[in-house]
């Protein structure tokens, strides 16, 4: 967990964006990168512009938010007391890059161990669904979603939601940096929600024999969905790190009709580390 890549822009969550980067890079010491993530020229093109003229304004407005961007990242960097570019401990960077846009963010996002965004929602309110998508099914890695205020502590207590799938499985072996430093980590299946596979005293069993204290609980949904109970749950046991595996059902399918990802990616007041 040394390389963290976080992808900035102007919106309202950036700053608890760049907080939770910080305390989560203050557990690894490790190198934080900025880019600006630049929207869609198309995002900017009013249907009823002549087309050049639109297209100029766009790009000029683009560059504008992109060193806006920049400007925002240095300056919360230097605030804080982050050396650039130090070959030891904590460090930031900046790379400049005209094409990242939502593609970018999977491809460059590979040679890092770890993508921060904030919580996603319509601009300027958190990040773009599209670029968190992105990362999620190109880079091969896995993503932080912070929240939109800043937790005071991030790993002490670790809730992974175990649905049994293979995302998860995938999702919590990434982590395991983060469960090897946690003072407790609970594996939390949600009935209702589940795909074949082992169950959560058996994930906790397997972690035990890798040295970390992790126990197992089981809930019922009732009448609230898996999505709701997880963030329930993990906020009665003063969980500070959720970690789930993202989109067992397809996108297709939770955007028609829902699913545990998608309403935790929209919801979310805790940190969640992510991974497909």
């Amino acid at each position: 967990m040394k390389t963290i890549l976080i992808p900035t822009e102007k919106s309202d969550l950036m700053n608890a964006t760049l907080e939770t980067a910080l305390l989560f890079a203050k557990r690894f010491g490790s190198y934080i990168e900025g880019f600006a993530l630049r929207a869609a020229i198309s995002d900017f093109v009013a249907a009823d512009l002549i087309v050049a003229d639109a297209w100029a304004v766009a790009e000029t407005r683009d560059a504008e938010l992109a060193k806006e961007a920049r400007t925002l990242f240095e300056t919360f960097m230097r605030a804080h007391g982050v050396p650039q570019q130090d070959e030891g401990g904590v460090s930031y960077g900046w790379t400049e890059a005209d094409t990242a846009r939502d593609a970018f963010v999977g491809s460059y996002g590979r040679v890092f161990d770890l993508i921060v965004f904030g919580r996603p929602g319509s601009y300027p309110a958190g990040s773009s669904m599209a670029a968190v998508e992105a990362a999620l099914f190109e880079s091969g890695r896995p993503i932080l979603i912070a929240p939109p205020t800043a937790p005071s502590k991030l790993g002490d207590h670790i809730v992974i939601a175990w649905n049994r799938s293979t995302e998860t499985a995938r999702c919590t072996t990434f982590a395991m940096p983060l469960l090897h430093q946690a003072q407790k980590v609970t594996v939390l299946t949600v009935t209702g929600a589940l795909v074949p596979g082992p169950e959560g005293e058996e994930l906790a069993r397997s972690l035990r024999r890798n040295g970390i204290a992790a126990d197992a609980i089981t809930v019922e949904a009732t009448n609230k969905s898996a999505g709701e109970m997880i963030l329930q749950k993990s906020r009665e046991l003063g969980c500070d790190l959720l970690i789930k595996g993202a989109y067992t059902q397809s996108r297709l399918r939770q955007m028609i009709f829902g699913g545990a990802t998608s309403h935790i990616l929209a919801k979310t007041t805790l940190p969640v580390f992510m991974a497909h």
